[in-house]
């Protein structure tokens, strides 16, 4: 919820910013009539546009409240680190990061004959490690008994290397390499 409303509260500045930018290069460059700015000035200062005093003030309190959030969002420590799964044993605790158990599973998956360009995504479940890969076949093997050996062999690499059951292996199998075809040519 804070992230949504931090990018919020950096839409309206930059808005805000934008529009004081706007403005300022507008000036800058007398496309505004100095007689315009000085009565806008003035009434500014004189009291006599109370509304336009108002407005000026809330917007500015506004601006730079966002500042000051932008400025401690900046400097405030990050609690949150990588994902990752933790164990404890008798000598202490162990955090496996879900990027090695990713990298272990995509090492797994490409040993299998048949197969390129994997992607893998982890998830935790209750029961385990939710493994899910998206695999390119060859076209030349058998896609259920590849995809079988895929689950196999991720799921005994993964339990063996790192310890943590794995709940599931899903494999997806999204097109076949396309080979080049080469036309003959008749002379």
């Amino acid at each position: 919820m804070i992230r949504v409303l931090d990018k919020l509260l950096l839409f309206i500045y930059s808005l805000a910013i934008g529009a004081a930018a706007v403005i300022a290069f507008s000036a800058g460059v007398y496309w505004f009539p100095e007689e315009w700015l000085n009565n806008l000035v003035h009434n500014l200062y004189s009291g006599d546009m109370r509304w336009l005093q108002l407005t000026v003030v809330s917007v500015a309190a506004v601006v730079f409240l966002i500042s000051l959030r932008f400025f401690y969002v900046s400097l405030r420590r990050s609690n949150a680190s990588a994902p990752s799964i933790d164990q404890r044993t008798e000598f202490g605790d162990i955090r496996i990061s879900l990027e090695t158990v990713e990298n272990l599973a995509l090492k797994a998956a490409a040993r299998q004959r048949g197969v390129k360009d994997l992607k893998a995504r982890i998830r935790i479940g209750e029961t385990g490690i939710e493994v899910s890969l998206r695999a390119i076949a060859d076209g030349e093997s058998s896609i259920p008994t590849l995809t079988e050996d895929i689950q196999r062999a991720v799921k005994t690499h993964v339990e063996e290397i790192t310890g943590i059951p794995v709940a599931n292996v899903s494999v997806y199998v999204a097109n076949i390499i396309q080979t080049a075809n080469f036309k003959s040519r008749v002379e």
